[in-house]
């Protein structure tokens, strides 16, 4: 597994389920580009089973409405040891 893959996922375990983060959140907490963030999940996290995008909509400070995508780990990623050996 790759480091910015263990960084991301040790990011989210870190967090209460109900909290929502998106990629560009992720990237800024954790000093990354978004679309590494963006990358990273898909194949490392997602295609896994360790996690999955929520879609939802927000409201921002114009009254205006916007589409997201959540990141959100699965039950397996918040579980997961990232140095253990076999994780992947």
């Amino acid at each position: 597994m790759k480091e910015n893959t263990k960084k991301i996922i040790t990011y989210l375990q870190g967090l209460d389920e109900d909290v929502n983060v998106t990629a560009a959140d992720v990237a800024e907490e954790l000093g990354l580009d978004k679309r590494s963030v963006d990358g990273s999940f898909t194949s490392a996290v997602q295609r896994k089973g360790y996690g999955q995008r929520v879609e939802a909509e927000i409201e921002l400070e114009d009254g205006t409405h916007k589409a997201v995508k959540f990141l959100k780990l699965t039950a397996a990623g918040r579980n997961l040891d990232v140095n253990a050996e076999d994780a992947e």
